[in-house]
């Protein structure tokens, strides 16, 4: 008996074969975009994965971002439910509009891009879930992330599908996968150093850092950074290492984007923007204060 929440049922038929390729996804010719991946996205398919029903192998959710000539990006995603067995698959498609429909309205530019399942393998399950995805977004990519570390690793895979087989005759669809990236952006970099911090302690946890000790260890960062260039670059002018073009036009880059600022305005500069910090502090502040004694008054 089938929940009525679900609107859609699939079942996959007998003559149905999913071709996968058995070369390992860095050393093929990979054809396709990139597939640019956030980190909050793979923490929500982990915690979905976490909080599942009882029972279920696996979970599955769409994938929203961005789309443009050469890549793919992931921004974003939410799982929506689903019940499958060894016959059939039946997926709550009126949860996933409606999810789709709520995000719209606070991420207009994010698209239906795909969709993710937990998990290492392909099924027809899946093959027929993203059949529908086809419909929604134009070759959609799929996305499988092994949470069940079966290599000792999270293999995190994409894919895009192809028809194949000939015509008038039984038809299969081909996943060929496609290069994955990790990018960030600032805000989800200080979250991903955090975790990494919590590798080191025994108890899993770590607390947060204040502003001024981040503005310090991004400044000590920096200042590594700037030794290791310079002791390049004078092991270049000595003749201890063989010059390379492509880091020295790096290194001109950078050097012009470098502002000629004197050191006074600089000083100047720096003044200015603290006593802006300040005020705006400051008016936080009294802003907290007078919403708290608003907050007595109305009590008594």
């Amino acid at each position: 008996m089938w929940c009525s929440r679900f609107r859609r049922c699939f079942s996959p038929p007998l003559l149905f074969r999913t071709a996968l390729s058995s070369l390992p996804l860095l050393k093929m010719a990979v054809h396709g975009p990139f597939v640019k991946i956030h980190p909050v996205v793979l923490a929500s398919i982990v915690d979905s994965y976490e909080r599942r029903n009882e029972g279920a192998s696996r979970v599955i959710g769409t994938l929203l971002g961005t789309i443009d000539k050469h890549s793919v990006e992931v921004t974003n995603c939410f799982s929506v439910p689903h019940n499958e067995s060894e016959d059939e698959v039946a997926v709550d498609m009126e949860f996933a509009k409606n999810m789709y429909e709520l995000h719209k309205k606070v991420s207009p530019s994010e698209v239906i891009i795909g969709w993710y399942a937990t998990g290492y393998d392909i099924t027809e399950h899946s093959v027929l879930i993203h059949e529908y995805y086809s419909r929604e977004a134009q070759n959609p990519i799929h996305l499988t992330v092994d949470t069940a570390l079966q290599s000792n690793k999270m293999n995190i895979r994409a894919y895009v599908s192809a028809q194949m087989g000939v015509p008038g005759k039984t038809v299969g669809v081909m996943f060929t996968p496609l290069t994955v990236k990790y990018v960030y952006y600032d805000t989800e970099r200080i979250g991903v150093d955090l975790l990494q911090r919590t590798r080191a302690s025994p108890s899993r946890t770590n607390g947060l850092t204040s502003d001024l000790a981040q503005v310090g260890s991004a400044a000590g960062r920096i200042q590594e950074m700037l030794t290791t260039m310079l002791s390049y670059i004078e092991d270049v002018l000595s003749g201890k290492v063989t010059a390379d073009n492509s880091v020295g036009r790096y290194l001109m880059d950078l050097v012009n984007k470098v502002p000629k600022i004197t050191a006074e305005d600089f000083e100047s500069m720096l003044n200015s923007n603290i006593n802006d910090l300040l005020m705006v502090t400051y008016l936080a502040n009294l802003t907290q204060a007078q919403i708290a004694l608003n907050e007595k008054l109305v009590v008594l």
